[in-house]
C-alpha cells in the first residue's frame, strides 16, 4: 500500500456517480431481462475508463472503478452468493424507519419513508460464491481503462460479511452467527481474486457503525459484543490476505439527516483497530465527527497502519474550500504522523446507481478541493 512519503496522497471512498446513458441502460426492462451482453458490456467498459480518467485528472491518485458494475456497494451481493431466493417477505420502508434518528426527528423521516429499496434475499441452501465471473469482468474493465493511465494504486470495495448479513435474511443456517460466517468464508473469494488481480480490496463495513443506530434498544455494552463478533468474521475471510492490501472503510450512512445518535469514534476506535487492514478509512469532515481528530492523540495507531480521513463529505452539497481541506489534513499528519495520513472522504458519493445525494458537478468540485487541499498541506508538512 503505498504511504504519503513525500507529499499527502488523496483517494476517495469507491462509489462514485454513473454517467446518464449507462443508468439508463442498468435501468432498462431490457437489461433487466438480460438482453444486454453487447450493448452493455461495451458502454460499461467505455464508462469505466472515463472514470478513471477524470479520478487522475482531478489529482486522485488511489483510485477505482467508481463501482460501475454494481447496482449498489450492498445489492450487487443478490448476483454473487448462491443459495439465496428472492424474498417476499422483505421489507419495503426506508432503511431508517425505527431508528434512533427517526425516534428523535420523526417529521423528517416520514418525509423520505417512501424511498423504495432493490429486491433482497432470503438464504435457503448453503451459500456459495457464484459471482466470479461478474467479478473478473470487473476487474478486466478496470486492467483495460488503466492502459496508457498512470494512477498512483488502484483500489476496488467489496462488501463486509457484517453488511451483506444486514442486507440478507436467514432461512437455512441454525444461527445467525453461523449464516454470519458462511457469508464470510464465501466473500473470502471475492476479496482473495481482487488482491491477487494487483489491487487493494476496501472492505466497505458501513453496519459496523450504523447497527447501533438502526437499533434503538442495544447498550453500548451489546453493541460491542456484537461489533467484536462481526469482526471476528471479518478477519476470518480476509485470513489469507496480507494487512497491507486491506483498506477498511466504515461510515454512518448516506443519508442527510440530522445525525444525532451516531456513535463517537471514541467508544469504536479500539474495535476498528482490531480489523487487519493496513489503512482505515472513516467519517471525519461532517459536523457531526470532525472534532473526533482528537480522539487519535490518545488512541495509538498500530506501526505500519495508516489513516484514511475524510475531509471532504458527502453529507453537504457546500464544495469544502481547499485551505480547510488542508487543515483537516494537517490535525490528523501533526497526530500520526505525516505518512500514515492519506486524505480521502466520508463515504461513497453514489452508493446505489442513480443515487441522487449529491450531484456529480458537485462531486468532481469537491474532489478538486481535495486534490488542491493536499497540495496546501504538503507544502507545510514538507
Amino acid at each position: 500500500m503505498q504511504r504519503s512519503t513525500d507529499r499527502i496522497i488523496t483517494t476517495h471512498a469507491g462509489s462514485l456517480p454513473r454517467p446518464a446513458d449507462l443508468l439508463e441502460i442498468m435501468t432498462s426492462e431490457a437489461a433487466e431481462k438480460g438482453g444486454k451482453a453487447a450493448p452493455h458490456a461495451g458502454r460499461l467498459r467505455e464508462a469505466v475508463k472515463e472514470i478513471v480518467n477524470r479520478q487522475i485528472e482531478l489529482g486522485i491518485d488511489v483510485i477505482d472503478d467508481g463501482e460501475f458494475g454494481k447496482p449498489s456497494f450492498v445489492s450487487y451481493v443478490n448476483e454473487r452468493l448462491g443459495g439465496f431466493e428472492p424474498d417476499p417477505q422483505a421489507p419495503r420502508q426506508n432503511p431508517w424507519a425505527g431508528s434512533r434518528e427517526a425516534k428523535s426527528f420523526p417529521e423528517f423521516y416520514a418525509a423520505a419513508a417512501s424511498a423504495a429499496r432493490p429486491a433482497r434475499m432470503i438464504c435457503i441452501a448453503p451459500i456459495t460464491y457464484r459471482g466470479m465471473a461478474r467479478l473478473q469482468t470487473d476487474i478486466d474493465n478496470l486492467k483495460s481503462a488503466l492502459n496508457g493511465a498512470r494512477p498512483l494504486e488502484i483500489f476496488m470495495p467489496a462488501i463486509s460479511p457484517a453488511s451483506a448479513a444486514d442486507w440478507l435474511r436467514n432461512g437455512y443456517y441454525k444461527s445467525d452467527e453461523e449464516f454470519l460466517f458462511a457469508i464470510a468464508d464465501a466473500l473470502r473469494e471475492e476479496y482473495e481474486t481482487i488482491v491477487n488481480a494487483g489491487f487493494l480490496v476496501q472492505i466497505d463495513d458501513p453496519q459496523l457503525v450504523t447497527s447501533w443506530t438502526k437499533q434503538p434498544e442495544l447498550t453500548l455494552q451489546d453493541w460491542r459484543k456484537w461489533a467484536e463478533r462481526r469482526i471476528e468474521a471479518l478477519n476470518h475471510a480476509l485470513r489469507n490476505v496480507p494487512p497491507e492490501k486491506i483498506r477498511h472503510h466504515t461510515c454512518y450512512g448516506i443519508n442527510m439527516g440530522p445525525r444525532v445518535h451516531d456513535l463517537e469514534l471514541k467508544d469504536i476506535v479500539d474495535l476498528v483497530l482490531k480489523i487487519r487492514a493496513g489503512a482505515y478509512s472513516f467519517e471525519a469532515a461532517n459536523p457531526r465527527h470532525e472534532h473526533e481528530w482528537k480522539v487519535w492523540q490518545a488512541a495509538r495507531l498500530p506501526e505500519g497502519k495508516a489513516l484514511i480521513p475524510g475531509v471532504i463529505s458527502h453529507s453537504t452539497v457546500l464544495v469544502e474550500h481547499p485551505e480547510l481541506v488542508a487543515e483537516r489534513i494537517m490535525r490528523f499528519a501533526k497526530v500520526v504522523g505525516r505518512e500514515n495520513v492519506i486524505a480521502g472522504a466520508d463515504c461513497g458519493f453514489a452508493t446505489f446507481a442513480g443515487s441522487k445525494e449529491v450531484h456529480p458537478s458537485i462531486v468532481w468540485a469537491k474532489f478538486k478541493s481535495l486534490a488542491q487541499g493536499a497540495r496546501l498541506a504538503s507544502r507545510e508538512l514538507w
